[in-house]
């Protein structure tokens, strides 16, 4: 085991007008569980694969462990991948696939078979062990390719969106399952996933990345309830955060004719974006407040989302959510008028994203 650190870390492709990554400064603990995160494009799988040694390291530097590994090849860096298509030979059993690379490496069969075994019991598998891949479901394939890397026993496990040819239901029990493997193993690992669910569920702390730049990097409570910027505020979370123009006047954020008071402590004037996550809004007991015309409602027990658009911003995109309680919604068609936790907003600057206060 051993940490990771990535040192001013870039990448750039020839003939792009910007790079893949850039200048990605991170540190990895011993035995954290690192999720990177972010949209397609945004450089998390280009990084594990400068990590893995499958990509070149344009400027910068990777550590593992204190040793400098920028230029040395994949088998010289002691980590273990785990890829989005299982990549299991179709021809070999459970067994021989856990244990195609040690016995690439020459090791002992006893000690093969000892390390296949431990590793089939840890990811309940011993049953499967003669069977072929074929004859097992998505969620079991996965595992197999896990115990393939964990029997490697390697300082590092770099799983690049491992869960994403399962189906919803396989995917929750299955990230379940890497997270308590990860925590028993103690092994530093770096997760990579387009799925915010899936990052905010299963690590240790989450990088966010946009664009190949990072953006911010805490544990999941951290980015929801302080994000550093509007990327990140409108990334995190799900739904997703409200973002709405509004304006500082007299002490207070105004946005539909509905003023807010200032959060403790920020100081902020003109022209802003204001935050609000779903379950800081609420419906008014009168019709004043900020008004909503609902488009769609989502049901799914105990709560419902309320999709609309504000009345007075004619121009808003993106649809305005509210958390309501699952009895006694609203209907589509209808305006919903709505109250605001003023110690639940965020302020953004509308410009560079940046948070204020």
């Amino acid at each position: 085991m051993a940490a990771v650190t990535f040192a001013q870390t870039t990448q750039r492709y020839p003939g792009s007008d910007r790079p893949a990554v850039d200048g990605l400064d991170l540190e990895i603990a011993d035995g954290e569980f690192l999720v990177l995160v972010g949209p397609s494009g945004c450089g998390k799988s280009t990084s594990l694969r400068m990590l893995a040694g499958l990509e070149d390291v344009t400027e910068g530097s990777i550590l593992i462990g204190g040793r400098d590994v920028t230029d040395l090849p994949p088998k010289d860096r002691d980590i273990a991948m785990v890829f989005q298509n299982y990549a299991l030979y179709p021809h070999m059993t459970v067994g021989q696939n856990m244990g195609f690379a040690l016995k690439i490496a020459g090791m002992d069969k006893a000690e093969i078979s000892r390390r296949v075994a431990d590793a089939a019991e840890i990811l309940d598998l011993t049953e499967y062990l003669d069977r072929k891949p074929k004859a097992l479901s998505g969620g079991q394939r996965q595992r197999v390719a896990m115990g393939r890397a964990i029997v490697r026993n390697p300082q590092v496990f770099l799983m690049d969106e491992p869960l994403s040819n399962l189906d919803a239901k396989l995917r929750v029990q299955t990230r379940t399952q890497i997270a308590s493997l990860q925590r028993r193993l103690g092994v530093t690992t770096v997760y990579v996933t387009h799925d915010q669910v899936e990052a905010m569920t299963m690590g240790d702390r989450v990088a966010v990345l946009k664009d190949g730049v990072l953006q911010q990097v805490g544990t999941a409570r951290e980015l929801y309830d302080h994000p550093d910027n509007a990327f990140v505020a409108g990334f995190i979370g799900s739904p997703a955060m409200n973002l709405l123009p509004a304006r500082v006047e007299g002490g207070e954020v105004v946005v539909g004719g509905l003023p807010i008071p200032l959060p403790a402590g920020v100081q902020a004037s003109g022209e802003v974006l204001l935050g609000m996550r779903p379950e800081a809004v609420w419906p008014a007991d009168a019709p004043t407040g900020l008004a909503v015309e609902i488009d769609v409602v989502e049901e799914i027990g105990a709560d419902a989302f309320v999709y609309g658009r504000p009345q007075h911003a004619t121009d808003q995109k993106t649809p305005f959510v509210v958390r309501v309680p699952g009895r006694g919604v609203p209907r589509a068609g209808q305006t919903l008028h709505l109250d605001v936790d003023p110690r639940q907003v965020h302020l953004f600057d509308p410009a560079s994203g940046l948070r204020l206060g």
